[in-house]
């Protein structure tokens, strides 16, 4: 019989000895979610011994891992800005590089706006919209995929976090003009597709993979979704209202370009904790 320390240990070294980042990270969450535990009652029971339906439970998961499958979409959960979040693969698992966005959301509205109406597009597991609700207790949003499988994991997202009264999700393309009677919005944010097209087959295979193409491809340039966005739905936007846009390495001249072209102003960057360009912000011309 082993204990579940004896477990992290074991799963710990294989991942390890597979190269596979956050290694020590994984191996807790991977063995917390095949005993049914979270991570901190995990490490409670450390040295307690587990059952061997357990151990065959890590056992098969850890095979998923090394094969490839990420190990959110195993656990079926992953943190974002601290929230738990449910996830799948009919959506992309919430990176820390978009955290940036939050920030900038937060740095914007605060002592300005704080009951801003917000605009999520392409919305995804619904991260960012719950996320910015949290932080900002007086916002409401508009969560906004073209997914309905997306969409229904926001939704369930948005349930566990207690925010139905906040959020409301639609279904609509970001290539296209907005809904009817979508209203004004004061902050439109979004994390859009932005690998060029070419470049899919070239990304690592835990995301060529496993993780949905649709929200990754940005077309040939990577740039579709910045275009279609600005040229569609900066209408929605009050006067002197905000769009804040995540982007690829190398993309944010040239959607800060579009952003100038499109009638925005005084556009401004953000950098992720790597030091990239990751937020590219504009405010709409009053």
């Amino acid at each position: 019989m082993k204990t579940y320390n004896d477990l992290t240990l074991g799963v710990r070294k294989e991942l390890m000895s597979h190269g596979v980042p956050g290694y020590l990270l994984e191996a807790r969450l991977l063995v917390a979610n095949a005993a049914g535990k979270t991570v901190a009652e995990l490490l409670r029971d450390i040295n307690l011994y587990t059952t061997d339906i357990v151990a065959d439970r890590v056992r098969e998961s850890l095979e998923r891992r090394l094969r490839g499958e990420p190990a959110a979409y195993i656990t079926g959960s992953w943190e974002f800005y601290g929230l738990p979040l449910r996830v799948t693969p009919d959506v992309l698992i919430p990176r820390m590089d978009t955290e940036v966005l939050i920030d900038a959301v937060k740095e914007i509205l605060t002592g300005r706006k704080m009951d801003a109406r917000i605009l999520d597009l392409c919305c995804g597991s619904g991260c960012i919209s719950c996320a910015i609700a949290k932080e900002m207790p007086a916002t409401k949003l508009v969560a906004v995929d073209i997914s309905a499988s997306a969409l229904q994991i926001c939704r369930e997202n948005i349930a566990d976090l207690g925010l139905n009264s906040r959020i409301l999700c639609m279904q609509a393309d970001a290539l296209s003009a907005p809904p009817l009677g979508l209203g004004q919005f004061d902050l439109l944010v979004s994390n859009p597709p932005y690998i060029p097209s070419d470049e899919i087959l070239t990304l690592d295979a835990s995301v060529r993979d496993y993780e949905p193409i649709w929200a990754l491809d940005g077309g040939e340039d990577g740039l579709k979704f910045y275009r279609g966005i600005i040229k569609h739905w900066k209408s929605v936007l009050r006067p002197a209202g905000f769009a804040i846009f995540e982007v690829g390495e190398g993309q944010a001249d040239a959607v800060r370009d579009m952003l100038l072209d499109g009638g925005f102003s005084r556009v401004e960057f953000r950098e992720d904790t790597g030091g990239t360009q990751r937020a590219v912000i504009g405010r709409f011309s009053d």
